[in-house]
């Protein structure tokens, strides 16, 4: 529940940034990408049920995690977009499927949320 609200958040601000003519995809996807990602820390602290720690370290893995996954997505829509020439919601959600299940699921739950290690 989290990741659909956090990609509505996400795809809802690059899609206004680009149509309004503010940013081009590439970047636009980096700007939706912060909402998204601090939206879905906080509700991903709540879903993996990892309120009881502290958030700080938390935020610290999930800010490396959301960086990387900020950059795959725009550079994946930079080189399907603008080289390719796929329309930019398309190349998006094609960019964002591949990234979410290979990076962002994996890491968030396992490094992220995770049980810390003893």
């Amino acid at each position: 529940m989290a990741s659909v609200v956090a990609t509505a958040l996400d795809f809802g601000t690059m899609t206004v940034l680009v149509e309004l003519g503010v940013l081009s995809p590439a970047i636009a996807t980096l700007v939706g990408a912060l909402f998204g990602a601090i939206v879905n820390f906080l509700l991903g602290r709540r879903i993996f049920r990892a309120t009881s720690r502290s958030a700080a370290p938390q935020a610290a893995r999930y800010a490396v995690v959301s960086a990387a996954s900020a950059a795959f997505n725009s550079l994946g829509v930079y080189v399907l977009h603008h080289a390719l020439g796929v329309q930019y919601l398309l190349a998006r959600v094609c960019v964002s499927i591949v990234v979410s299940i290979l990076w962002n699921f994996p890491l968030q739950r396992h490094f992220v949320f995770g049980a810390p290690k003893t």
